[in-house]
């Protein structure tokens, strides 16, 4: 039996299933590209929602005292002690500085030694000489009377009696000046009144010399050392007065319309920034500086914060504004926003895009409050995002991509205004 020839193996014929696959791929992928066209680009945008919105005005400016005191000589002289020294507190009277003032020193003993002769000497010699004045006219009075008596009797001439007379005349006479000078010179006299006024008037001149506090405050210079020789008028220190300190801030005059005096504010000292304390607004100046194009600012502080320091840096966040339930949008959504609160957004319904009018309230540094177009749950484009070339126009179709929305705007955090500070003089 002769053996069967082999079977040669035959090759399948392709499926046909083998192309469906890699074409149902392209199909899908074309039809997801079609929907993804016809839904339109994926651009940025926001929630409209409902929230705490706060409006705050940002700058930075410096600690000032609320006034400063010169503390100058009134007389010259050589300093002989300096008490005090910068960021020393002194009360008010304390003893700054002495100077040496020999010659006043001179005039006031000679003023007092002056007194002490009136009290001493002069006094007792005219007390005495009004005694011996006294006894005189006395004298004077009996020999005048017994010549009268004996001129009735035709005992003695007339010239005698009239000489007798003559006499009391002058005695009394020296009597009175005696009289009237130890009145002068007695105690609370006016002579003794022009000697305490002159001492006085020395004395006073060689206090001059010793140099006390005005006020109570803190040392800020000194100007003066011992042995420097001074002049009336020369400033020797520079004291800051006790009382609520100042924050004074430049602000640009576009913020002018914001601000009131009143309004809170929160300061934070670049030196100790987590220490912030609270300020009021209680002067705004009534011009703006031409130069700068600010407005100046004092907000006061209370002396409890005592860790301030003058011409300390300071930022401050004035609370300019506040809603405790707004329906906000974010700023970055608004178009041709005008002065009188009037923008438009564009809102997103139904994947299709809308410019729609709507009418601002309060304006805050990330988010402003919408009084009119809109309602919570509305999407609207981030449009400072896209810049006006890549703007949308009505009708066509977008897909939105959420954004996060500012936290100040619904936090109720402060925001940073990004305001240069200003140089202050």
């Amino acid at each position: 039996m002769s053996p069967s020839p082999s079977r040669v193996p035959t090759m399948p014929k392709p499926s046909r299933w083998k192309w469906m696959i890699p074409l149902a791929v392209v199909a899908l992928a074309l039809f997801a590209w079609a929907v993804l066209h016809w839904r339109g680009p994926a651009l940025p945008g926001y929630a409209i929602s409902s929230g705490p919105l706060v409006h705050n005005v940002v700058a930075t400016g410096r600690v000032a005292a609320l006034s400063r005191v010169q503390v100058g000589a009134e007389i010259a002289g050589v300093v002989l002690e300096r008490r005090v020294m910068e960021g020393d507190r002194v009360a008010a009277g304390d003893l700054l500085v002495v100077l040496r003032a020999r010659d006043l020193e001179a005039r006031r003993d000679e003023a007092r030694a002056a007194l002490t002769a009136l009290r001493q000497a002069e006094r007792p010699d005219t007390e005495e000489r009004l005694r011996q004045a006294s006894a005189q006219l006395a004298q004077a009075q009996r020999e005048h009377t017994r010549r009268r008596e004996l001129g009735e009797r035709q005992l003695v001439a007339r010239e005698s009696v009239e000489q007798a007379a003559q006499a009391v005349v002058a005695a009394r006479a020296a009597a009175e000046q005696a009289r009237l000078a130890l009145s002068a010179l007695s105690a609370g006299g006016a002579l003794e009144a022009q000697a305490m006024q002159r001492l006085d008037a020395a004395q006073a001149e060689l206090d001059r010399a010793r140099i006390h506090a005005p006020v109570a405050g803190t040392v800020l210079i000194r100007a003066v050392e011992p042995g420097d020789t001074v002049s009336p008028g020369q400033v020797l220190l520079e004291i800051a007065r006790d009382a609520p300190g100042e924050v004074l801030l430049a602000l640009d005059e576009k913020n002018l319309a914001l601000l009131e005096q009143g309004q809170a504010a929160t300061c934070i000292a670049d030196a100790y920034p987590d220490r912030p304390f609270a300020a009021v607004v209680h002067h705004i100046a009534p011009a703006i500086d031409p130069a700068r194009g600010t407005v100046d600012v004092r907000l006061r502080i209370e002396p409890e914060v005592d860790f301030v320091r003058e011409d300390m840096t300071v930022t401050a966040t004035i609370l300019t504004g506040q809603r405790e339930d707004a329906l906000t949008v974010a700023n970055d959504a608004l178009l041709d926003v005008g002065a009188d609160g009037r923008a438009r957004v564009l809102r997103v319904r139904g994947g299709r895009v809308h410019s729609v009018p709507v009418r601002l309230g309060l304006r805050g540094l990330a988010m402003s409050e919408v009084l009119h177009g809109l309602a919570a749950g509305d999407t609207v484009v981030a449009a400072a995002a896209l810049g006006a070339d890549g703007l949308p126009t009505d009708g066509d179709r977008i897909r939105i991509r959420q954004q996060p929305v500012p936290e100040s705007g619904h936090d109720g955090r402060a925001a940073r205004h990004g305001e240069l500070p200003m140089p202050l003089d």
